[in-house]
């Protein structure tokens, strides 16, 4: 469902409401007008279009973030948001309309649809400002023929993976990575992981998934083979059912550690990962910038200066968790025992 959100200076008005992503209005400049150098404050409107794959918490929050922030800065801005709800084909027909309608700038969210954008603006001078991409450079976004590309990164060091699931389970012999095999994003985090574990001689066990019927069944067979925990990074289609990954997993007493703090939200137990409304500021600032002028191929892309680290209480009591206290130091409770959740306050 698209969604449109226009924010204007106070001495401006806008005629109508929009349809469609970057629709043409009285107040629109030229498409590519910015990325010529141009400052926004040279044209009466830029258009943003923000477009993602799917709906879940991690990417809802990253947009509402980038709306929000931009809607703040007082510049003249239309935005409008698509989603692919899920539909991998459907990307590169909701960008290539963006393209078609003059759009100034596009941040595609997640690398699937960065690597979408990039493909259908190729050729073009329109800016991309991507977000939460975890390997820029294996996605093919970086280098020469990228000159217009830049964004945040939602990469998480392997080490640190690894040393928040021994936090709390200091004699945890066997690790169960779960991923989907189709995002390269969450790849790329398990590939990473498991290096590590290679490197420190800690015993794992992996399973993918081509698509979210398959998670149950992912999960159970991860726990038939011994696991004691299971970690699932930055991957969206997993992180769209947690419901189902935490049930089988937690019935059976097993940890579910993730690369999100939404993904603790939704019900897995702890992670230490990325803070998304961190990642929308910063995206919404490299936007801010190109607005005003910056070249993109001037901005290298950029990755989290923090990462969160949060516990779901809940989540403990129902697989039966007695760590002691101190395993809890320096982290921060995003949902508590009675299920109070504080994400997003």
């Amino acid at each position: 469902m698209k969604k449109l959100i226009s924010v204007m200076a106070s001495a401006l008005v806008i005629a109508g409401i929009l349809a469609g992503c970057g629709s043409s209005s009285s107040n629109s400049a030229p498409s590519g007008a910015a990325s010529s150098g141009s400052a926004a404050s040279a044209q009466e409107t830029y258009k943003v279009a923000i477009v993602q794959p799917m709906s879940h918490t991690s990417l809802d929050q990253i947009r509402d973030t980038i709306v929000s922030k931009l809607e703040a800065s007082g510049k003249s801005i239309e935005i409008t948001t698509e989603n692919a709800n899920g539909d991998s084909t459907a990307l590169s027909t909701i960008l290539s309309n963006c393209k078609a309608e003059g759009v100034d700038l596009v941040v595609p969210i997640a690398t699937s649809t960065a690597q979408s954008a990039k493909t259908v603006f190729d050729g073009d001078s329109t800016p991309i400002v991507f977000a939460a991409v975890s390997d820029p450079t294996a996605a093919g976004l970086t280098g020469d023929d990228c000159q217009y590309i830049t964004g945040v990164s939602n990469n998480i060091p392997a080490a640190e993976i690894v040393k928040l699931i021994f936090n709390f389970q200091p004699d945890c012999q066997k690790i169960g990575f779960l991923y989907t095999s189709s995002e390269a994003n969450s790849v790329s985090t398990i590939n990473a992981a498991k290096t590590y574990c290679d490197q420190e001689g800690i015993a794992y066990e992996e399973v993918s998934i081509a698509n979210l019927s398959e998670l149950q069944t992912a999960a159970e067979t991860l726990i038939s083979r011994g696991v004691d925990a299971l970690y699932t990074g930055n991957d969206n289609s997993i992180a769209s059912a947690m419901a189902t990954y935490t049930d089988v997993a937690y019935a059976d007493g097993i940890p579910v550690y993730c690369g999100a703090d939404s993904m603790v939200a939704d019900g897995g137990f702890a992670t230490i990962g990325v803070n998304y409304v961190q990642l929308g500021e910063q995206v919404a600032d490299l936007v801010l910038k190109v607005m005003d002028g910056a070249a993109p191929a001037d901005l290298p892309y950029e990755t989290l200066s923090d990462y969160a680290k949060f516990v779901n209480l809940q989540a403990a009591g129902r697989f039966g968790a007695d760590f002691p206290d101190s395993a809890y130091e320096g982290y921060e409770v995003l949902v508590e025992e009675d299920g109070t959740s504080h994400f997003g306050a």
